[in-house]
């Protein structure tokens, strides 16, 4: 893709776009539930570049643009953060269309909720919660079906034959018996004149020729060669660059600044007062950062956050031993508790972890009489449109969103004040006469300053029979709540189920289970985290099942099929990753095997992690078996691929990652205090999909909750202590 393709914003996509060379732009309009037809609507066409349209009863929500030159550029509602969303909606696309993937382009759609709104959120644009195949995958292939079928009309209307009697095979359609034959750029021009068909039928999956198999990425070359363009790598003509000045404690803000030095550094233009900090602009960003070291600000923290992380935590083990939210209640835990034969307790501790994307937050903004034009990786577009007009008293259409690549974001991105995006835009309108800027985040900035996964506390009580059997699970959980201040916020005294996701969904039969959540309001800002309340429910569950299993003298592999008899996406993903591991095969001393079960975004991942001690105590995880059942794997190698790096970024929290907080200051800087994970820490990793013919679901985060418990499970069966506490150390065991 070029900087051209990446610029692409609603109004030059539709004056534009649409009817580039004469081609075929199709407008698809989808209702909120992905297996009902398309909706029409009697609404005009709004803007000349329009009039590609013939059946205006659609509301536009272009998908694909087929040129003239034989292109077919497929467009992407759901930002690239890595997880080849691109690849991925491009194969669905192909592979309706039966395209040649050669043919094949991507490109970012521009930010308009009407026609590229998320389905499974309702009215709101945006990319997360492992949705974007899950809720596209219809949407797409009825699009490509819908188009396929317009070029099929233009083909027997060109060459006066039955639709039935032509055949479509990498982007070629032919009639045999008249030997015609006709690319898709030769038939887009008459295409575009078709009544769009309602209901196109969609291609049997005995046929797929894409779907299933293993498409090279569509980013591979751009992303090999540096070409493609990242917000580090935007520019536009006369663009400043700006850093902020963040309190170093949470909720502080400026008292005074004094700005001389700074405006002395060559190169440095203007210091702006925001209500976030204090911003330094300059022509480049070694001038801005110079400028914001030279710049002395007074700080008002009578409102700042001063506690640390134990403080919190202490805070935390006192709301445990009280009764919180109720979230899920089945039977009666208290008089099963009364009659059991024993009762095991276990408490375990979450820190709170930053999201250390390695592309560290960014945003070009330009502010005119228009509104406000901004280029940047957006993941929620809808409500960065929202802030961003509130911020600079605009209406929310008026916030123009250009997508381009971002460089990880595990729900950084998505942060619901759009913290720096409301930064660059109020940056850019100060500074006036429509100059671009490019606000930058560095490293220590987001570390320091942005916002986190949730530190957490969780106990959990079990009761069990003479015999061992489970009769009763209680389970607690103290942390602060994602949602709280944000669109999503639960309304009066509803929970925030983003802290119970994976608790009150247990999914072992046990008679009598209850779960409830403390949610106390701390001033360290959270956010929505990679696989969110699964990161940290999956831990306590598995592990306390696990040892559940030892007490009762069982097999742990055993133990959880026991209690899933219903389940049977589970127990195939279990008994899988038992084969391919060789779970039953002996290992020798200072060894182990461990496995953890979860479901994240509807998708079923079981882990089994084997580790070796060594004399010290240390450990090192050798080898990682995963199964995997997403629904159909749309392309393979992706879903393998984010298997293993979903595993990494979870062992990454395993061995090292914790953000601490000691008199109110974040501790943590960089990567050499945040320790993620290194390369010669990483395991040998196997990944088995199990073969599915249901839609797919979600790939991104699936693949993170298992990987702790796994290997928290395995430094159990190699040394006999248990750890109840991110990130693990054995040395400092539980019991």
């Amino acid at each position: 893709m070029t900087a051209g393709i990446f610029k692409l914003n609603r109004r030059d996509f539709l004056q534009h776009g649409l009817a580039a060379g004469g081609g075929l732009a199709l407008g698809v309009g989808f209702t909120a539930c992905t297996d009902e037809p398309p909706v029409g609507t009697d609404a005009p066409a709004a803007h000349a570049g329009e009039a590609a349209y013939t059946a205006t009863h659609f509301s536009p929500n272009a998908f694909v643009r087929i040129d003239t030159d034989n292109t077919v550029t497929v467009i992407i509602k759901h930002t690239e953060v890595g997880q080849g969303i691109f690849t991925g909606l491009s194969t669905v696309m192909a592979e309706e269309l039966d395209a040649d993937w050669a043919q094949i382009r991507a490109a970012g759609a521009p930010a308009d909720v009407e026609r590229y709104r998320n389905l499974n959120w309702g009215t709101v644009q945006g990319t997360g919660g492992s949705s974007s195949m899950n809720n596209a995958y219809i949407q797409m292939r009825r699009a490509g079906a819908t188009a396929r079928a317009m070029l099929v009309g233009a083909a027997a209307e060109q060459w006066n034959v039955r639709p039935g009697e032509i055949e479509v095979s990498s982007g070629v359609l032919s009639h045999s018996p008249s030997g015609q034959r006709a690319t898709f750029g030769d038939l887009a021009a008459r295409a575009a004149e078709q009544t769009v068909p309602k209901n196109a039928p969609l291609k049997d999956p005995h046929r797929f020729v894409f779907i299933g198999h293993d498409m090279p990425r569509i980013d591979r070359q751009e992303k090999t060669d540096g070409s493609a363009v990242y917000t580090q790598d935007f520019a536009l003509p006369g663009m400043l660059t700006a850093l902020v000045q963040h309190p170093p404690r949470f909720g502080a803000t400026w008292k005074s600044f004094d700005a001389s030095d700074a405006e002395r550094v060559d190169g440095v233009e203007a210091v702006l007062p925001l209500e976030s900090g204090v911003a330094v602009v300059a022509k480049d960003f070694w001038s801005a950062n110079k400028g914001r070291d030279a710049l002395r600000v007074e700080w008002d923290e009578q409102d700042a956050f001063r506690g640390s992380s134990d403080d919190i935590l202490d805070e935390y083990r006192g709301l445990a031993k009280t009764p919180g939210k109720l979230a899920r209640r089945d039977g009666d835990v208290n008089t099963a508790f009364d009659g059991a034969a024993q009762v095991l307790e276990a408490a375990y501790e979450f820190p709170y972890l930053a999201h250390a994307a390695m592309e560290p937050m960014n945003c070009v903004a330009q502010v005119s009489a228009d509104g406000c034009e901004l280029w940047y990786g957006a993941q929620i577009q809808t409500g960065d449109q929202n802030n961003v007009a509130a911020a600079l008293g605009i209406e929310p259409q008026q916030v123009r969103i250009n997508m381009l690549y971002a460089g990880g974001s595990f729900g950084r991105r998505a942060h619901g004040n759009s913290d720096y995006v409301v930064e660059a835009a109020r940056i850019a309108k100060d500074l006036g006469a429509d100059r671009p800027v490019k606000l930058v985040w560095t490293r220590e900035d987001d570390m320091r300053a942005g916002a986190y996964r949730p530190l957490n506390y969780h106990v959990v009580r079990a009761a069990l029979d003479a015999d061992g059997t489970i009769l009763a699970w209680h389970h607690r959980i103290v942390g602060q709540s994602v949602m709280a201040g944000t669109s999503f916020a639960p309304e009066g005294d509803a929970i925030d189920n983003t802290t119970v996701q994976g608790a009150s969904t247990l999914p072992y039969a046990i008679p009598n289970i209850e779960v409830d959540v403390h949610n106390p309001d701390i001033g360290v800002p959270v956010l929505w985290w990679r696989s969110v309340g699964h990161s940290h429910t999956a831990f306590s569950t598995e592990v306390f099942f696990d040892e559940l299993a030892y007490a009762a003298g069982k097999d742990p592999l055993a133990a959880r099929l026991d209690l899933l008899e219903h389940d049977e996406r589970r127990r195939q993903v279990i008994e899988l990753a038992a084969r391919k591991s060789g779970w039953r095969t002996p290992l020798p001393a200072g060894r182990g095997r461990g496995i953890a079960v979860h479901e994240a975004h509807g998708t079923y991942v079981a882990e089994i992690a084997e580790v070796s001690v060594r004399d010290d105590g240390s450990f090192a995880v050798d080898k990682v078996t995963i199964a995997v059942d997403c629904g159909i794997a749309v392309n393979p190698d992706i879903v393998r691929a984010q298997m293993e790096g979903g595993m990494g970024f979870g062992l990454s929290t395993a061995l090292g990652d914790a953000i601490t907080l000691a008199d109110g200051i974040v501790e943590q800087d960089n990567f050499d205090s945040y320790q993620v994970l290194r390369m010669s820490q990483m395991p040998e990793v196997a990944v088995h999909i199990v073969p599915s013919t249901l839609d797919p679901t979600g790939i991104g985060e699936s693949g993170v909750p298992s990987i702790a418990p796994a290997v928290a499970n395995a430094l159990f069966a190699a040394t006999g202590k248990r750890v109840r506490r991110l990130p693990l150390d054995p040395t400092s065991h539980d019991a």
